[in-house]
């Protein structure tokens, strides 16, 4: 015979699932369940996933500087997330590696507004074993290369710096989001692979950053914007306004990211 859960348990079933598919911040309260539960005003992110860190620190400083909010941050690839707002997901605030993205759900959000900049370099295994030294060595057909996939900001990126240098790479995998280029490179499934410059310093106790020079580079955009569906609006805006101010700058920095 079937079981009927009661309505609160049916809440407290979804509300588990939930949890499990964001990534919430640990409360800024010093764990204090009280302080926790006292917040009226719960932000959800989506952040391209080469943020994943940094955002994490910079989540911890805006919710420490404002007690009466709580971030919930979704990390994926940026077409990812775009996906998710066409589909009508729930969420105050979308961040992408690329204005691309964010232009194709123009109409679901507010002005943009690009918080940062970032540059490729190439992830080798600690040590560099390979002796990659430049762009042209990923052409190398024994050395197992890993690129994002093309629909991924990284992975057009990719494709757009080597296709400027005449290299053609036959990738043995293209991820679905940069971290799991880097993932590979680290777990050593990969030799080389092509990662934001932050991602690898993210790592740089496990895999080298081979540097590339800005006019074979490109510049990635990380533009922030709210989503007009977001049921709290002003504290969306205000999280935006404050990643693009001196404090939310200064993370960034740290972190290795450049100025907008």
């Amino acid at each position: 015979m079937a079981l009927s859960l009661p309505l609160g348990g049916r809440r407290a079933t979804a509300a588990a699932l939930t949890a499990v598919l964001l990534v919430p911040l640990a409360a800024c309260s010093g764990g204090d369940d009280g302080d926790a539960t006292a917040a009226d005003t719960k932000l959800t992110v989506l952040a391209a996933a080469s943020l994943t860190d940094v955002f994490k620190t910079a989540g911890a400083a805006y919710e420490k500087a404002h007690p009466g909010t709580r971030l919930t941050f979704s990390f994926a690839g940026s077409q990812e997330l775009v996906a998710q707002v066409s589909q009508g997901s729930p969420a105050d605030v979308l961040v992408t590696a690329d204005t691309k993205s964010m232009d194709k759900v123009r109409a679901d959000t507010g002005t943009p507004v690009v918080i940062a900049t970032n540059r490729l370099v190439i992830a080798t295994g600690e040590g560099n074993p390979h002796q990659v030294d430049d762009l042209k060595d990923l052409g190398d057909a024994k050395l197992k290369v890993v690129l994002a996939a093309p629909e991924v900001p990284a992975g057009k990126y990719s494709e757009q710096i080597l296709a400027k240098q005449g290299i053609q790479v036959k990738p043995v995998s293209q991820e679905p989001n940069v971290r799991a280029v880097l993932s590979k490179v680290e777990l050593g499934e990969a030799d080389a692979g092509l990662v934001y410059r932050t991602d690898a310093a993210s790592a740089a106790d496990k895999v080298d950053a081979v540097e590339i020079p800005d006019a074979q580079n490109a510049v990635a955009q990380y533009p922030a914007a709210t989503l007009k569906d977001s049921e709290n609006a002003e504290d969306a805006e205000a999280f935006v306004a404050w990643l693009a101010s001196a404090d939310g700058q200064r993370i960034l920095r740290d972190a290795g990211f450049q100025k907008p």
